[in-house]
């Protein structure tokens, strides 16, 4: 079933009662009754502290939690002259399709500036409303996107995907690109809602990099905010981010197809300006299962082998095939080697117009592989000491663009 609108009849009626807003924030949730209060008291109050002369919405997207979430919303007492919106979005299942919903009320409010943060914070402040508003409302900046003080563990789809993919393909040093606490004028709200994507990966959890890259190709002003520690509802890669690794590698891949005159013209990288604190505090540390990375990408190369030796380059692929037989405490993947993982899977993936799917499937396990390496590798540095090898594999994917566009279209990759 395909949605003309996220917005169900009772939000929508609810809009035409607010009429008008200066300031719209978004707060899209499932099941977040545990931690939903203090985002809420964040915002209320942080609205408050730094914008209490603007009119404030404060809008939670909701998707049809089964716990408490709605309820605890609905009871919760925000500051005076702020206005409340408590709804369940309608479409597929996901974050994206929340953000539509807030999109849509961003829109019809016509907000100046609009703010979106996670529902499962626990180290947000109510300075976060002033970090991420701020460059919107008093600098000319159209898309604040946020950097965090995290674990080093933390955001492994980000730091060995997300970030070297984005920095490499369209120029900028954007840390965070699927950091999910954003803010953005209202013009780019109207501009997101009216882009036929509703009913892909973007309305799931491609809808952050989706945002970031569209900011990036349309030439809206772009800036970073330092919103300092990141504490959330961290998982454990090789438990439980399948698929959200799926979905935002799928959406990274489609966005290459539909921008690839833009970032085949891209030649090296910039900085993009930063705003918010100025500090780094070393974050709580989370745990992962090392041993279990290292099975799954084992487990996977002997499933596989044989379409990976399909797919990429025999000097990847006898990489890769070594890596089977490392031990779980010397396992390493060469930096070389992901990227080429990447890269041969991106030109793969624009080859192929079936089971696209499938190919991503194929490569989580190299992915764990990569993980379980970069733990290795780091595990005797601080989060600031291993930050320092993101950013190294980060140049080496710029480094090694030039290979990615001559396989990108290469003769011998035929549509199948």
């Amino acid at each position: 079933m395909r949605y003309d609108t996220g917005l169900r009849a009772y939000t929508s009626k609810r809009i035409e009662e607010v009429e008008v807003a200066d300031i719209l924030v978004g707060i899209p949730c499932y099941n977040n009754q545990a931690t939903i209060m203090h985002v809420l008291q964040m915002v209320t109050h942080g609205l408050h502290k730094h914008y209490k002369d603007l009119r404030s919405v404060i809008m939670v997207a909701d998707g049809g939690s089964t716990d408490d979430t709605r309820e605890v919303t609905k009871e919760f007492q925000i500051k005076p002259w702020q206005e409340k919106i408590v709804s369940i979005y309608r479409g597929p299942g996901g974050k994206g399709s929340a953000f539509r919903s807030i999109f849509e009320a961003a829109k019809r409010l016509k907000v100046k500036a609009c703010m979106v943060v996670d529902s499962d914070l626990r180290s947000i402040t109510s300075d976060w409303v002033k970090y991420l508003l701020e460059p919107i409302l008093k600098k000319g900046f159209q898309y604040v996107s946020p950097v965090y003080s995290r674990y080093k563990y933390d955001g492994t789809i980000t730091n060995n995907i997300v970030y070297n993919l984005t920095r490499a393909l369209y120029g900028l040093r954007i840390r965070q690109p699927i950091g999910g606490d954003f803010a953005f004028v209202g013009e780019l709200a109207s501009y997101y809602i009216e882009q036929d994507v509703w009913e892909t990966d973007v309305s799931r959890y491609g809808i952050d990099i989706w945002m970031t890259t569209n900011a990036i190709v349309s030439n809206f002003r772009i800036c970073q905010s330092n919103l300092g520690v990141k504490i959330h509802d961290a998982k454990d890669p090789a438990e439980s981010l399948g698929p959200m690794f799926r979905q935002v590698v799928h959406t990274l891949f489609v966005l290459m197809e539909e921008h690839e005159d833009y970032w085949k013209a891209v030649r090296g990288s910039r900085t993009v300006p930063m705003f918010g604190l100025e500090d780094f505090k070393e974050p709580e540390p989370i745990q992962i299962d090392l041993g279990r990375l290292v099975t799954e990408y084992k487990t996977g190369f002997r499933q596989f082998k044989g379409l990976y030796k399909s797919i990429f380059c025999s000097d990847c692929y006898e990489e890769l095939k070594k890596c089977a037989a490392k031990a779980k405490t010397k396992f390493v993947m060469p930096v070389q080697t992901w990227v080429m993982v990447l890269y041969e899977t991106a030109a793969t993936f624009h080859a192929w117009t079936l089971n696209r799917t499938q190919l991503v499937n194929l490569i989580t396990p190299l992915y764990l592989g990569r993980v379980a390496s970069f733990i290795n590798q780091t595990k005797k540095m601080s989060s600031v000491q291993a930050e320092e090898v993101v950013e190294e594999q980060a140049q080496v994917f710029e480094d090694q663009k030039d290979y990615l566009a001559k396989i990108y279209d290469a003769h011998d990759y035929q549509r199948r």
